[in-house]
């Protein structure tokens, strides 16, 4: 037996022929693709983002309520490692880059042998001193990554030398060398269509669109303030890439026919998560709940010993279950931590494995859906605390944790979790956007698809709290997440449990707000203007932003991504960060430093929700 793994990243399925995509998308061999395999309709990701995801593919358990960001822990189950060790051959190709970096260091370990590709996003790949020439473009946030994307482009102009191209060639020689041997499974996984969008000219005249404006292939995460031209040009700009990312799936499907593999090979077609391009008035994911375009992904299983093709599955499935069904693939038996379920029945005849998908990001809204309902639970209080990571390996994204975070961190005994085996873990005090302007949202897919207009209804919202209380004691919440929440971590839910009613009128009044003008506030050095990374530079200016709660900034690995922006652009990609009012107080803070170095300016800040 063998099994390949064909997996992309944001990839939305609502621009893929077989989920109902426009017809001036394409994308010919994703509709191959759906008439050769069982296609899933009600597949939804769990944690989120990107390396959430992939610890849910090799753990087969749900991490966000625990976890943040971050590598394979040391108790973690690993799919491709229990393969490993069962004597099935697992290789992976890659060029997702965030494997090599702090946060995602030990996953590519689990694989016996792995192959990486390079110039992914900013990737750090090339050296160059001298900054390079970029074209005038829209895109607000011009850090690091920018910059070194631009470096790094250089080499891409063919497409043979894009990243994408050289993990399906990797992926293609691996399955050409080991066609006739038997026992292995290959994890061929891109990067694309994830932002910037950057493919070759020949994907891009398939959308000739006429737009003669700045350069825009990568949107920051943030609400929505281009022209329409320029919002279309973006979503053709990633429909390009999807197109080529359409091709080397072709190229897959091609060596499938070309070698028998369908006889005695399963394949699986997936990604992490979806990617907002306009709808919902935002951009990308994270800073926004979880929307249908975000969480509800597309799944396509070949397994050849049903060989079901061209069939539709209405059951619920989450990304947690494509670990048990690998394992039960090669006659491994998943753990007792695995919540996940193997998929070969609901493959063969559609037999239901769940009620209900929990799916969130650390710190955000904690969501659960029974495939027509989605609920999405904001914080009780605007602060969203108490909130608290758990591990024993504390870096975040591109950085580890610093000594600051850690000076209250507090070893909670082993025990306290089953999934930890036994082994003690760190408690670290969290720290993520609160999800508090958005409030607490219900949404009936069945006749509001669009999630358009969210629900008022308290039976309802009760029923999806209970489900969703259920899922969270399932997946071994921490208490701290049932505070923060505003749900009992015992006993059943009632009505005092209730939230969408109560936090309807202060999320459309955020909804509504315009946007905050520059202009309005004060500019220098010491300003909301001045990059985050400057401003803890300077020590007085530090002083004062850790006073008003935003030392996180850089303690949390924050600044490693966002340092080059200012606050004021901080505050317009996500305003549970830093709302308006509170900006505003900052502002006054900061402005008078210059005025009055002896002022306090803690005072009058507290009460707009900056602290953390």
């Amino acid at each position: 037996m063998k099994a390949v793994m064909v997996m992309f990243d944001s990839l939305n399925r609502r621009y893929l022929p077989p989920y109902g995509a426009a017809d001036w998308v394409h994308a010919p061999n994703f509709a191959r693709l759906a008439e050769r395999t069982a296609v899933f309709e009600n597949c939804y990701a769990g944690s989120m983002p990107c390396m959430p995801a992939r610890r849910e593919l090799h753990t087969g358990r749900h991490n966000f309520l625990h976890r943040g960001w971050g590598p394979l822990e040391p108790f973690d189950d690993s799919c491709p490692e229990m393969l490993t060790d069962a004597g099935v051959y697992t290789h992976l190709v890659t060029d997702h880059q965030h494997y090599w970096e702090d946060g995602g260091a030990t996953y590519h370990n689990r694989y016996r042998t792995y192959e990486f590709f390079r110039g992914q996003e900013g990737d750090p790949w090339k050296g160059h001193v001298a900054d390079p020439e970029v074209p005038d473009s829209l895109k607000t946030l011009r850090g690091e990554a920018w910059r070194q994307d631009w470096i790094n482009r250089r080499y891409m102009t063919r497409e043979e030398d894009q990243p994408q191209t050289l993990t399906f060639d990797a992926g293609l020689h691996f399955i050409e060398t080991n066609k006739a041997e038997d026992g292995w499974f290959v994890q061929i996984e891109t990067f694309d269509p994830h932002e910037p969008f950057f493919s070759q000219e020949h994907y891009k005249e398939l959308y000739e669109h006429g737009y003669d404006g700045p350069q825009y292939d990568w949107p920051d995460y943030r609400m929505v303030r281009e022209t329409d031209e320029q919002v279309a040009h973006v979503r053709y700009e990633y429909a390009a890439l999807l197109s080529m990312c359409d091709r080397n799936l072709g190229r897959v499907l091609d060596a499938m026919d070309e070698h028998g593999l369908w006889d005695d090979t399963m394949l699986i077609v997936c990604t992490d998560h979806g990617f907002l391009l306009g709808e919902h008035g935002w951009w990308g994911k994270a800073v926004m709940p979880w929307y249908d375009e975000t969480i509800h992904t597309p799944l396509f299983v070949w397994d050849p010993r049903s060989r079901v093709r061209g069939e539709r599955r209405a059951s619920l499935v989450q990304t947690v279950d494509l670990a048990p069904t690998l394992l039960e693939f090669f006659g491994v038996g998943r753990t007792p931590d695995m919540t996940g379920v193997a998929l070969r029945e609901t493959i063969a005849d559609d037999t239901p494995v769940r009620e209900a998908g929990l799916f969130g990001a650390f710190g955000g809204h904690v969501s659960v859906t029974d495939g027509r309902y989605v609920y999405m639970r904001a914080c009780a209080d605007a602060a969203n605390v108490p909130l608290a990571q758990y591990t024993l390996m504390p870096t975040h994204m591109r950085a580890r944790f610093q000594p600051r975070e850690l000076a209250e961190a507090e070893f909670v005994p082993g025990g306290a979790f089953a999934f930890t085996k036994g082994a003690p873990v760190l408690k670290v005090p969290g720290f993520a956007i609160s999800p508090a302007p958005h409030g607490t949202l219900l949404f009936d897919l069945a006749t509001d698809p669009d999630q358009l207009d969210p629900l008022v209804d308290d039976s309802l919202e009760l029923r999806m709290i209970s489900m969703l209380v259920e899922a969270m004691r399932a997946a071994d919440a921490p208490a701290e997440q049932y505070e923060r929440l505003g749900l009992p971590a015992r006993g059943p839910a009632t009505e005092a449990h209730l939230l969408v009613r109560k936090q309807r009128e202060e999320a459309e009044t955020a909804a509504g707000a315009a946007p905050v003008d520059p202009a309005e506030f004060p500019d220098g050095p010491r300003s909301v203007h001045a990059p985050i990374r400057e401003l803890f530079a300077d020590a007085a200016a530090e002083a004062v932003l850790r006073e008003l709660g935003l030392g996180r900034l850089v303690d949390g690995g924050v600044a490693k991504m966002v340092g080059d922006t200012s606050l004021l652009q901080l505050a317009a990609l996500a305003g549970g960060l830093l709302p308006a009012t509170a900006l505003r107080a900052v502002a006054d803070a900061l402005a008078a430093l210059d005025t009055d170095p002896d002022a306090d300016p803690a005072g009058d800040v507290a009460a707009h929700g900056v602290r953390a």
